[in-house]
């Protein structure tokens, strides 16, 4: 079985560009030339990312070289509520920062939401397979247009919800909270235990944020995660790993 490692980029919009561009030299100075990169349609509300004729160039680019389009979200950001509980408060205020925009919305506005992003990118020329809602918090709704937008595949924190071939992997991301010392301290221990931990996994996931680059600890034991990946795994987009394990399979039946 092919034993891959997808690199995710995060919040890629307009406004993030200059960042992210230094991730994606950085990686590819270590030897990972395709990302799935998460692209924000309308970023904060800052206005459509596609409309920036210089961000659809540089992303048609990227594609040209092997890195994969993937929607995240809509306007990554979730509007608060009155009477809101304290565990829904926790999640979508403390956790995510009022960004865990699909963590609640209904059916019908999810599902708007998505058709809406792909027909842009659609109309600009990219067609991405995936959807991955910010900070992985997909209610149960917003899950179901993701399947009716017809789209792919999905991920969560812990797992690829793959709807093409109709199965869910477990898979553990490894990502990086930066906002507060602590936190900065807790990434740094858990990412080293878990990335030990999922050694055996055929996949390997981390998930890299714009402001990652900044704190420079956090970035160098990114690089020493993904030299060691490097070892005995492939650099691979969402779609290109899933892609190949359905040939896998289908090799397997036809053995069968």
């Amino acid at each position: 079985m092919q034993r891959g490692l997808v690199i995710s980029i995060h919040d890629v919009a307009p406004s993030t560009r200059s960042k992210v561009e230094l991730i994606i030299a950085d990686l590819a100075r270590l030897g990972v030339c395709r990302c799935s990169l998460l692209v924000v349609p309308d970023y904060h509300r800052q206005g459509r990312s596609l409309a920036d004729s210089g961000f659809r160039s540089w992303l048609h680019q990227l594609v040209a070289n092997g890195h994969e389009i993937v929607i995240h979200g809509f306007f990554h950001q979730r509007t608060r509520r009155n009477g809101e509980h304290a565990r829904v408060r926790f999640i979508t205020r403390i956790y995510t920062a009022d960004e865990g925009e699909f963590f609640d919305l209904g059916y019908d506005d999810a599902l708007r939401l998505i058709q809406e992003a792909r027909d842009d990118f659609g109309r600009h020329g990219f067609h991405p397979t995936g959807f991955i809602a910010p900070a992985w918090l997909l209610g149960a709704e917003a899950a179901r247009a993701v399947i009716d937008a017809g789209m792919n595949y999905t991920t969560t924190l812990r797992t690829v919800r793959d709807f093409a071939g109709h199965r869910t992997i477990s898979s553990q991301s490894l990502v990086y909270s930066v906002r507060s010392d602590w936190r900065r301290i807790t990434s740094l221990v858990w990412n080293r235990l878990l990335s030990r931990r999922l050694t055996i996994n055929p996949l390997l996931r981390l998930a890299i944020h714009p402001p990652d680059l900044e704190h420079r600890a956090i970035w160098n034991q990114i690089g020493e995660i993904v030299e060691a990946a490097l070892c005995d795994r492939r650099a691979m987009t969402y779609q290109a790993w899933l892609s190949a394990q359905s040939e896998i399979r289908n090799q397997r039946s036809a053995m069968a």
